[in-house]
């Protein structure tokens, strides 16, 4: 009940209190219902004003959601939806295709298979198995019971490669959160164990096969799984020796890239959703000058023949007359790609070089043919030794001085005879004539570790050293070095670079050709067949007179030249020559008058009190009878000439 409004003095309707006036100025008065109606219109008006306010804001909050909405639709949509797929798909590198390795038939000396590697992440699954025991906590079932069924399933599926006990030692390993398990899995194997062990997973790998096991190994080389490298795109097959290694740029093809979605949470891939990203290319296979049935009779000959005449080792070449192509080349002991052994990763036949004796004889012959200082039929007296500075060189047989033929000289292999006619070649025009044969050089083969020899400089030649160059000792040569001379005097005076790779195949199937080999003028057509002829009577047979140092190298119907070599080996514990250490080389070309092949052979210190120790020659002969008969070699059209090399007094 509002409260009276108090009266005025008597007769008067305002007292001076109240008088606006009485307040010191003129104004209005109101009634309290006019106040109050003040009041309210005052509060009305601040609500509306606070409504328009939030009004406003909820519009700038929509327009700035919108904003934003169009901002990740138009501009963040493509990193986002990437960012979706990364969390619940995968991606898987590709291992290309290794590039074969093929001998000259097209028959496989290399080649890759796909495999898999079983692997497990731990720490997820010890992960999921604490939640399954604490969502179960009655269940019999735990992370350990599930890993002894998975090490009992995968080592029943992949036999021989892992065992059961080696499974759960890497399974139940506390300290890991991820292992491999199990490498060369076949991938339908793989995929099995993944289709009922889903957390198990594996990555795609490949494995090098050789399946004519140490068959040109040492040529061939080894190769296997690489993952040095951080990047694991790069995690491929390796070469490690031979030509897997001088060819891996070219056998090594580009890795590819796939997508897989995974379950999740997890790593697992889902079977059947891989998709290609990129594809893989192959690399290109080799085809070698090699062939595999001529390698491997060449490698067992060799061995047998090493252990016949005790050495302490061998190599052997076959070398094409014409083309310098390399049919064989053998060592006694070759690499087992099951079983490496570090000594055999490279190929003596090519990286060991050695002093090779009389088989050097034949640079003398041709240069002095070549000089026009002799012919093969003249005359000279050969006396048993002469003196060259302060050494004396001493022929292999005592004799007085004889009248040899230049054919005897060098069929009967005399070092005196040799050096009489070196001198007159003059040292100069010798050295011109080693280098010309290729000596000092590497060959071109396209081997790994391919020695070139040594030749002494010219300028540090002493008064002995032109005494031992032309028989052989002072300088060296492997054994393919060997065979080459001998080729350019197959191939009528030209050498052509020996070479081991004849093409390339790529991933479409194009054959491309190695570059031409590089050729070499030694000597004139004439020379190099008058060279060979005179070699011929190293194989005949005969008394004193006629008799070559190596009939036994002899095959019936066919011409065969060759040269017989004995270098003294150096004796590690004193630095000078051996009186029991040689090499003992042969180098042969069949047929003489035709030639189609040169075999070179070189046994490291056999025991020369036994016949096969003494001589190379029954080798060669095994060696060239087996590549008469492969080849199906035409017979020579006429017997040898036997010709005198010692004219009778």
């Amino acid at each position: 009940m509002r409260p009276k409004r108090p009266a005025g003095p008597a007769g008067s309707r305002h007292s001076a209190s109240s008088s606006p006036q009485g307040r010191g100025g003129a104004g209005r008065t109101y009634s309290a219902k006019a106040r109050r109606a003040g009041r309210a219109s005052t509060a009305d008006g601040g609500t509306r004003s606070r409504f328009v306010i939030g009004r406003i804001a909820l519009a700038v909050i929509l327009a700035a959601t919108g904003i934003k909405l169009v901002h990740v639709q138009g501009f963040q949509a493509e990193a986002l939806s990437a960012r979706a797929e990364q969390q619940r798909t995968s991606t898987i590198d590709i291992p290309a295709q290794r590039g074969d390795i093929l001998d000259r038939n097209g028959a496989q000396l290399a080649f890759s298979v796909e495999t898999r590697t079983l692997w497990a992440n731990l720490r997820l699954m010890r992960k999921e198995w604490a939640e399954f025991a604490k969502k179960n906590p009655d269940s019999d079932e735990n992370y350990d019971s599930h890993v002894a069924e998975i090490a009992k399933y995968i080592a029943k599926k992949v036999p021989g490669k892992t065992t059961e006990e080696d499974l759960l030692e890497e399974l139940r390993d506390r300290k890991s959160s991820f292992t491999y398990l199990v490498d060369d899995v076949q991938p339908s194997v793989a995929d099995e164990i993944q289709s009922e062990y889903p957390e198990i997973g594996y990555e795609k790998r490949a494995k090098r096969e050789y399946p004519a096991g140490n068959v040109g190994s040492n040529i061939v080389g080894y190769a296997n799984w690489r993952m040095e490298d951080p990047d694991q795109s790069k995690h491929n097959i390796e070469g490690l020796a031979g030509l897997e290694s001088a060819r891996n740029d070219v056998l090594t093809g580009k890795p590819g890239r796939q997508v897989a979605d995974t379950a999740q949470g997890t790593d697992v891939v889902i079977p059947g959703t891989e998709r290609d990203l990129q594809p893989a290319t192959a690399g290109s296979d080799l085809q070698l000058t090699i062939d595999s049935d001529v390698q491997y009779n060449v490698q067992r000959m060799l061995k047998d023949y090493v252990e016949k005449s005790h050495a302490d080792g061998g190599s052997a070449v076959v070398l094409d007359a014409k083309t310098g192509e390399i049919y064989g080349l053998a060592s006694d002991k070759t690499l087992d790609p099951g079983n490496l052994d570090p000594d055999l990763l490279t190929d003596k036949a090519v990286t060991e070089p050695f002093e090779p004796g009389s088989v050097n004889k034949v640079i003398t012959a041709a240069g002095a043919i070549e000089a026009g200082i002799t012919k093969p039929d003249d005359v000279h007296r050969v006396p048993g030794s002469m003196k060259v500075a302060d050494h004396t060189v001493h022929d292999a047989w005592e004799h007085g001085t004889q009248p040899f033929t230049t054919t005897g000289i060098f069929a009967k292999s005399s070092n005196v005879g040799t050096l009489m006619l070196a001198q007159e070649l003059g040292p100069d025009r010798y050295l011109d004539m080693l280098k010309k044969f290729g000596l000092g050089q590497r060959t071109g083969a396209g081997l790994p570790g391919e020695s070139p020899g040594y030749i002494p400089p010219r300028n540090q030649w002493s008064g002995t050293t032109f005494g031992n160059l032309p028989i052989g000792q002072g300088l060296s040569m492997t054994v393919l070095q060997m065979a080459s001379m001998y080729q350019a005097i197959a191939n009528d005076g030209v050498r052509v670079e020996p070479r081991v790779v004849s093409a390339t195949r790529t991933p479409d199937g194009r054959r491309v050709a190695e570059p031409k080999p590089d050729e070499t003028r030694v000597v004139s057509t004439h020379t190099a067949r008058q060279v060979r002829d005179m070699l011929r009577a190293t194989v005949q047979d005969g008394d004193t007179y006629e008799a070559g140092t190596a009939p036994q190298a002899a095959i019936e119907g066919y011409q065969v030249a060759g040269k017989t070599g004995t270098g003294q080996q150096i004796n590690p514990e004193t630095g000078a020559y051996s009186d029991d250490l040689y090499n003992i080389t042969f180098a042969g070309i069949l047929p003489a008058d035709d030639p189609r092949f040169v075999v070179g052979i070189r046994l490291d210190a056999p025991d020369t009190t036994l016949p096969e120790g003494s001589s190379a020659a029954p080798l060669f002969k095994e060696m060239a009878s087996y590549l008469a008969q492969r080849y199906e070699i035409p017979l020579s059209e006429k017997k040898s000439p036997v010709v005198p090399l010692i004219r009778r007094q």
